[in-house]
């Protein structure tokens, strides 16, 4: 008896039957007469066949492909079977939305289902698993992540997704999506600034003063603990009571609900991991590198600038990245103080109990974590080839 071949990807294998499972278990698209009313769902195999057949292919690929075992070419391959994954299911959903929609009512909706949900969650975690274990430079990572999302938006630009029920959900919501996008990013760059200069006075505080350490670090830690939703509730009192105390901060806008407290909350849960990770990062600068450059004549600024900091860098870019992925999310929330950002699609739709509304807010905030996180991990490599 031929012995059984060895998995040398255990991961891909992991993958790839998730994305069976998802396939045989989850419907992969939903009809329903309108928008609140419970739906029928069709699986893939009832889907346009080339473009279902597409998408098995590349799961098949994915699960051949974790036996192989250069490593170099199955990072190569599996993004190739990735990408036949990603575009079956995305072609075939739109195909097959139209499809429905022929003989469907006005007012129906057609959603993705499940296993269109696994389906591209299984794509974009073997794309990820290959780029990281192909070890690709900087522009071939940004070459892929270009590609994939252009092949989207030539997608979308062509019409394929008009009969998805999220795409009729976000051009019902075109005219204020960019202004509630911007409206996130502006208290998620705001927060992330003030923390920037509450947080390095902070660090330079516990890094000259010992004894400081535990007491800032537990102060910081207690705000980390309070929910997202109490800490916004607590503050509408007290910076309600300011503004009317001080009408010139009322004229420009801050007041107990909107983005003024918002932004002070969010700045609040970006301490703790910023000066942390600041902290641990000037912490761990070897004595024996500063006392070189010592010997050899560095003054303090010129030992900041050439020794400790590009030696701390990596940990302050880490830092930087939890804090703005962080805030990203948590800005979500701050729609209920009337703050804007993409969190009021998420609680319209659960309001209206539409998911697809959901989602025009849900997938907005989980693609800006996700590029967020990209651009921070291209610095850090960067940031590591130098030292």
């Amino acid at each position: 008896m031929a012995p059984m071949p060895k998995v040398h990807d255990h991961v891909l294998l992991t993958l790839s039957c998730l994305g069976f499972a998802g396939v045989v278990s989850g419907g992969f698209m939903d009809l329903a007469q309108n928008r609140l009313a419970k739906g029928s769902a069709y699986s893939l195999f009832q889907a346009p066949a080339f473009e279902a057949a597409a998408a098995m292919a590349g799961l098949c690929g994915l699960a051949l492909l974790s036996f192989p075992r250069r490593p170099k070419l199955r990072s190569f391959t599996t993004i190739l079977a990735a990408a036949l994954i990603l575009w079956g299911s995305c072609a075939g959903a739109g195909h097959f939305a139209a499809f429905l929609m022929q003989t469907a009512p006005p007012a129906a909706r057609v959603s993705l289902g499940p296993a269109f949900w696994i389906l591209a969650i299984t794509a974009i975690l073997a794309i990820a698993d290959a780029v990281q274990r192909g070890n690709f430079g900087f522009f071939a990572r940004l070459f892929i992540g270009a590609a994939f999302c252009a092949g989207f938006f030539l997608m979308a630009g062509t019409g394929s997704f008009d009969h998805l029920s999220l795409a009729r959900e976000f051009s019902n919501n075109r005219g204020i999506f960019a202004t509630e996008l911007l409206h996130h990013l502006g208290l998620v760059g705001a927060a992330v600034f003030i923390a920037l200069m509450i947080g390095m006075p902070l660090t330079v505080l516990v890094l000259r003063k010992k004894a400081m350490t535990g007491f800032v670090f537990a102060g910081l830690g207690i705000l980390q603990t309070i929910p997202s939703i109490a800490l916004f509730g607590v503050l509408i009192a007290p910076m309600t009571k300011l503004s009317e105390e001080l009408p010139f901060l009322r004229a420009i806008g801050i007041n107990g609900t909107g983005p003024a407290p918002a932004v002070v909350a969010l700045t609040l849960y970006s301490l703790l991991p910023l000066v942390r990770g600041f902290y641990t990062g000037f912490s761990e600068v070897a004595f024996e590198v500063k006392d070189a450059a010592t010997a050899i004549g560095f003054g303090a600024r010129q030992m900041f600038i050439e020794v400790e900091l590009p030696l701390a860098l990596p940990a302050l870019l880490s830092g930087m990245r939890v804090v703005t992925i962080q805030a990203i999310g948590l800005a979500s929330v701050a729609a209920l103080i009337g703050a804007g950002g993409l969190g009021t699609f998420i609680f319209q739709g659960i309001g209206q109990y539409a998911l697809d509304l959901v989602l025009v807010g849900a997938i907005p905030v989980i693609l800006l974590a996700l590029l967020t996180n990209f651009f921070f991990e291209m610095l850090l490599g960067l940031a590591r080839r130098k030292l």
